[in-house]
């Protein structure tokens, strides 16, 4: 089994390292590294025997939180296993650390699951399906994001209470799709496989029930007409922000939108002026010029996410005139969660690292994606706040509508892969047949398993108090 080392997977494919090899030799060389670890080796989920204690890991991943925060945190992940299995990428990731993988390493997103892919607008104002959180994104095997993927949509049946027999379904058809997207990238010219993306306006899936992608497509349609309705000026500036005076401030909502003091955020005084000199200077040229229309308003700590909470995230409002504001999403970036299994970063800056990982796995990324470094010395990364992001609401869902979209999400994970990974030797490992798609769909149906023992030590430790958790309210 080979362990993700602490090189880049840029690094791992230039030119001038690795001599010119066909996409034919390319996936004979893949299917050769199934007599070191076949495809069915990748089955099934055993309990590492050196397993650390859940508790002692979560307690762990709290460390550099805001203490006000973490509790959050926790009573977030407590709803339900599938709001848990959002919050345990750490927990998730040491597990996958044991798991045999083929040693093919591509820019990993470290946290593939369903609630992590969405719509969002290009910077040219096209509404495409993609990952659209790279927080813990670092190069390491491929086969983690997969079966993290996998076991996420096993775990949301699950919470659906969809039949048993259409959750293996619908996860061996998020395995079958990854595998094919995998083996059409690798037919595929280089350029084609880069410009490749998944358009909302005009998707489409030939092997889906035509009813199901009728439904699909209204649904995308109603959702993209509400987030073209809700632009900054009109929709985000009112519901975010009051004027008190001749000055815009964010209003506090706490605990979940509050301003910080000095202490919470050293530079509050200055305005943060080092922090955004920097962030300007991560900007391409061409975007400067429009950064630098703006100003600095306000700027108040605000909670996002299940894993992301009690990390220091945050939402800035620029000014360029009276009615043309900037909303920014400020995000600590830590180390990944894949680091102490897949080596460390090469970037200096954690927020340069989630950056650079975002750039090379999703088709089209925000303007204003840029990084920078506090006074308290923590990493961060920066992009517009809701530029027309769209996530999904499971609740609702039946098994038609669980499937086309798992396969989206499949869909959407092998073309990035396939930008940073070698398609084709990826495609010659898992092979033609249903071998690997079984045994991905067996090890998530097992681990789905595992989450739930999980969530139940998790709830009783809240119970007996060696976890402190709290609703929102």
């Amino acid at each position: 089994m080979d362990k993700a080392g602490s090189h880049n997977v840029a690094r791992d494919t230039h030119q001038n390292a690795i001599p010119y090899r066909t996409a034919d030799e390319r996936a004979a060389e893949g299917r050769a590294i199934r007599n070191r670890v076949s495809r069915s080796s990748q089955a099934g989920w055993e309990l590492p025997k050196e397993r650390r204690d859940l508790v002692e890991l979560l307690v762990e991943s709290n460390e550099g939180r805001l203490p006000v925060l973490a509790p959050i945190r926790f009573g977030r992940m407590s709803a339900s296993p599938f709001a848990f299995y959002r919050g345990a990428a750490a927990l998730m990731a040491a597990d996958l650390a044991t798991t045999p993988t083929s040693g093919i390493r591509v820019q990993a997103c470290g946290d593939a699951h369903l609630m992590n892919f969405g719509g969002f607008a290009t910077p040219e104002r096209n509404i495409i399906f993609d990952i659209n959180d790279l927080d813990e994104t670092l190069p390491a095997p491929f086969e983690w994001d997969l079966k993290r993927l996998a076991a996420s949509v096993v775990i949301a049946a699950q919470h659906l209470e969809l039949p048993a027999s259409d959750t293996a379904r619908v996860a061996t058809d998020l395995v079958r799709e990854y595998r094919e997207r995998m083996h059409d990238y690798a037919e595929m010219r280089a350029l084609d496989v880069w410009y490749d993306k998944i358009d909302l306006q005009k998707y489409e899936d030939r092997s889906a029930d035509p009813a199901v992608i009728a439904a699909v497509r209204r649904r995308i349609a109603e959702r993209i007409e509400v987030e073209r309705r809700k632009q900054v000026p009109d929709h985000l500036y009112p519901k975010l922000v009051s004027q008190e005076g001749a000055q815009p401030r964010i209003k506090d909502l706490p605990p979940l939108i509050f301003h910080p003091t000095e202490e919470i955020a050293p530079g509050l005084e200055s305005g943060y002026a080092e922090a955004i000199a920097s962030y300007r200077e991560s900007l391409a040229e061409h975007v400067r010029i429009l950064f630098d229309r703006f100003h600095l308003v306000d700027l108040a700590l605000k909670v996002v996410g299940v894993g992301s909470v009690g990390t220091m995230c945050a939402v800035g409002l620029f000014m360029a005139s009276d009615n043309d504001p900037l909303f920014l999403q400020v995000k600590e970036a830590r180390a990944s969660v894949l680091e102490p299994y897949a080596g460390k970063s090469l970037h200096p800056n954690h927020g340069q690292r989630v950056i650079a990982g975002q750039r090379l796995m999703q088709t089209a990324s925000d303007v204003f994606l840029g990084w920078t470094r506090g006074k308290n010395g923590r990493d961060f990364y920066l992009r517009q706040l809701r530029d027309m992001k769209m996530s999904v609401v499971l609740e609702d869902w039946d098994t038609g509508m669980l499937r086309q979209y798992a396969r989206m999400c499949a869909h959407a994970l092998a073309r990035a892969h396939a930008r940073s990974g070698d398609a084709a030797m990826m495609a010659g490992y898992m092979g033609s047949g249903q071998t690997f798609d079984d045994a991905i769909t067996e090890f998530a149906t097992e681990y789905s398993s595992q989450n739930r023992r999980d969530y139940r030590e998790f709830i009783r430790a809240i119970r007996e108090g060696r976890i402190l958790a709290r609703t929102d309210e």
